[in-house]
């Protein structure tokens, strides 16, 4: 093998690639517990207008990955993922040290759109994953990809919820230290996944947003699965938008009390991605195990919208659990209807709709859940954010079973 080869698909390969996507998501977990809280803070206390800002973050932190998910995925394409991989990782260790020092929102504000820009490990890690492994193999590695997700957000909220009670700014600081530290193990470890031969030539044309969803209209079913994936990001938004300030709402928990809840979804996120997606898509069929997925994850939002007091709210969280083994089946549906040359520009295309999604989510969930807990409000429903998502996902199960069809697939 010559100097700057890509090495051969390995275990170290899938092992590194763990690592980097575990560490990524601890340095993110970290900080979720307390940005709302800091957003609360910086307002005055002011929940209501708290929730209206922190839609607006979610809105520009997602605008900035539609617009240059795309650039992102189209770079890595041509130049391969492991240097896309090691500046994403450098990028959002300075942005959280920006953000550590920020002394109002306008400084954070500056340090959402860093964020956006930068995080795109997670989109290039599957990329990744797609270039060094068979078609069939790719939902069962798809979904240790995502237990490394879940992994992060184990130990990241515990975490981040017993620092942020000793300061709101410690999270931050120890975030960037996280995605420092991981940058600097890439740099040494990670090795390059797209061989030269399969590099596609860069074209402007297709990094573009809009251009980028070109390879989604390639065929019928794509476009449908394409579908799927949107509702799903949208629904999703309701959990990183509304979960800090809903709770702190409506069960009054603390920055420990949400750090505690959110490792316990990690744990079960965990548990289901490295355990249970390999045999349900055995089982089931990728397209059995999207089915299953968005409807668990349906039920789980119909219990975080419901319930009445924090106990309840915990039944949902299995169910929840049980939605994680729907996004790599449908990556692995996805993957298999895109050329390997264009497997980065599929993550961009995908990332741009999960930009789109992304936009419109906090907005959509943020000012409903403002406008139920308005004084004055005609009806006091505050768990109308995530009965709009088990909405949404209800929907979500319809297409997929729609666009899935054999007739719809060939």
């Amino acid at each position: 093998m010559t100097p700057g080869e890509p090495r051969p698909p390995s275990k170290a390969a899938f092992a590194f690639i763990f690592v980097t996507v575990a560490l990524d998501m601890l340095a993110l977990g970290i900080m979720v517990p307390v940005l709302p809280k800091l957003v609360i803070e910086l307002e005055g206390g002011d929940i209501a207008r708290a929730a209206g800002v922190t839609g607006a973050f979610g809105f520009t932190w997602n605008a900035m990955q539609f617009l240059f998910s795309p650039l992102v995925g189209a770079t890595s394409d041509r130049f391969g993922r492991r240097p896309i991989i090691l500046l994403s990782n450098l990028g959002l260790g300075l942005d959280y040290v920006l953000m550590a020092l920020a002394p109002n929102l306008a400084w954070l504000f500056a340090g959402r759109v860093i964020s956006g820009i930068t995080a795109a490990s997670f989109s290039t890690a599957v990329a990744y994953i797609a270039d060094v492994t068979p078609p069939d193999k790719r939902a069962k590695y798809l979904g240790m990809v995502g237990a490394a997700f879940g992994l992060g957000f184990i130990v990241g909220p515990a975490l981040g919820g017993l620092l942020g009670q000793i300061s709101l700014r410690l999270p931050f600081w120890v975030a960037a230290g996280l995605s420092l530290v991981n940058a600097a193990y890439g740099l040494f470890v990670l090795p390059e996944s797209l061989p030269h031969e399969k590099r596609a030539t860069f074209a402007w044309a297709k990094a573009n947003p809009l251009g980028s969803l070109d390879l989604l209209r390639s065929e019928p079913a794509l476009l449908g699965l394409a579908l799927v994936a949107f509702i799903d990001y949208v629904a999703h938004e309701s959990l990183p938008s509304c979960f800090v300030l809903y709770t702190d709402y409506r069960y009054a928990w603390n920055e420990r009390d949400i750090g505690l809840v959110l490792a316990a979804v990690g744990v079960a996120t965990t548990i289901v991605q490295a355990g249970l997606t390999g045999p349900a898509v055995k089982k089931l069929g990728e397209r059995g195990a999207l089915i299953v997925g968005t409807s668990f994850g349906a039920l789980a939002f119909a219990f975080y919208g419901g319930a009445p007091t924090g106990a309840l709210f915990l039944l949902g969280i299995p169910c929840g659990a049980v939605w994680g083994i729907a996004a790599p089946a449908l990556q692995a549906l996805m993957t298999r209807r895109v050329d390997p040359t264009h497997q980065g520009r599929l993550q961009g295309s995908l990332a741009s709709i999960r930009g789109i999604g992304g936009m419109i989510g906090p907005l959509l969930f943020t000012q409903a859940f403002a406008a139920a807990i308005r004084p004055g409000a005609a009806v006091r429903v505050p768990g109308v954010p995530y009965l709009l998502a088990a909405a949404l996902l209800v929907l979500c199960t319809v297409v997929s079973v729609r666009v899935t069809r054999p007739a719809a697939s060939a």
